[in-house]
């Protein structure tokens, strides 16, 4: 088990439209994260592509999960001993259905999970993407142990709902991975809900922001590793490339400290279901 993690939060502008460019970019991006020393670098979401690009656009960019351009990302991350977290467009269906989707890649190139955005954020969202097929459960939000370390994953507007970071912590993640695009008008999430998600879950929450503009958002920047006693590794609002450390021993102490997970009564049951509560028998 490894007693700490380091992450590079690659906090840059997008480039709508750009594959090469945003695949050129990240390989320069996974070589300073290498030399930083880092395990894992995470992007924003939809970085393959840029976030704001109407239907028609994200249909014609998506690629599949195992597309040419996860081919070349999974190069990226083998070249420089580096895992990859990182937003695009899934194709799916014959290519008639399309996912705000993270692709993660381990140091060796191998790709260890893909996951589909949850909570769509507005008109734009709702527009480009097609629904999740099926019934929500907890299998739409899988853990996955990497170098000792349980990971689990949000995109953008699904950290700012409870229920999706506390089904992710009562399955033991220790890291909330979240590529975002959240704009600059926004900062409530960053200030205030990324350390409440933290701490009432006692677990790490990694958000990585875009910044700058596009033709449609201006990007807020502000990217963290948000940590289970409040504490905050910020950026600012420019291109950065945020590096934060997370540490096993401190970890373990807050959750020691604050254990929420062990002492909360309600369960979080289905709509139209009633709330039950765990309360302790009397003796």
């Amino acid at each position: 088990m490894s007693a700490s993690l380091r992450l590079a939060l690659g906090q840059v502008e997008p480039l709508v439209g750009d594959k090469a460019g945003n695949l050129q970019r990240a390989e320069a991006l996974a070589g300073q994260a290498a030399e930083a020393g880092a395990d894992l670098l995470i992007l924003p979401e939809m970085y393959l592509t840029g976030y704001a690009l109407g239907r028609e656009q994200t249909l014609a960019l998506a690629e599949p999960a195992d597309g040419p351009s996860a081919q070349e990302i999974a190069a990226i991350a083998a070249k420089h001993s580096v895992a990859i977290m990182y937003g695009y467009p899934e194709a799916a269906t014959g290519g008639t259905e399309v996912f705000n989707t993270a692709g993660f890649v381990d140091s060796t190139g191998d790709r260890l999970l893909d996951y589909r955005k949850l909570h769509y954020f507005g008109d734009l969202d709702r527009d480009q993407f097609d629904p999740i097929p099926g019934e929500i459960t907890a299998s739409c939000c899988p853990v996955i142990p990497w170098r000792g370390w349980q990971l689990g994953v949000g995109i953008c507007y699904d950290i700012e709902f409870p229920e999706l970071a506390r089904q992710l912590a009562v399955s033991g993640a220790d890291l909330i991975c979240v590529p975002t695009a959240n704009m600059v008008d926004c900062d409530h999430v960053q200030e205030l809900l990324l350390p409440a998600r933290a701490v009432e879950n006692q677990l790490y929450v990694a958000y990585a922001n875009y910044c700058g503009a596009d033709s449609v958002f201006e990007y807020g920047g502000l990217s963290q590793l948000a940590a289970p006693g409040g504490q905050q590794t910020l950026a600012g609002r420019g291109e950065q490339l945020l590096i934060a450390e997370l540490d096993r021993q401190s970890l373990e102490a807050s959750r020691a400290e604050n254990p929420y997970l062990r002492d909360r009564l309600f369960q979080v049951a289905p709509r139209g279901a009633e709330m039950t509560a765990n309360f302790p028998h009397s003796s």
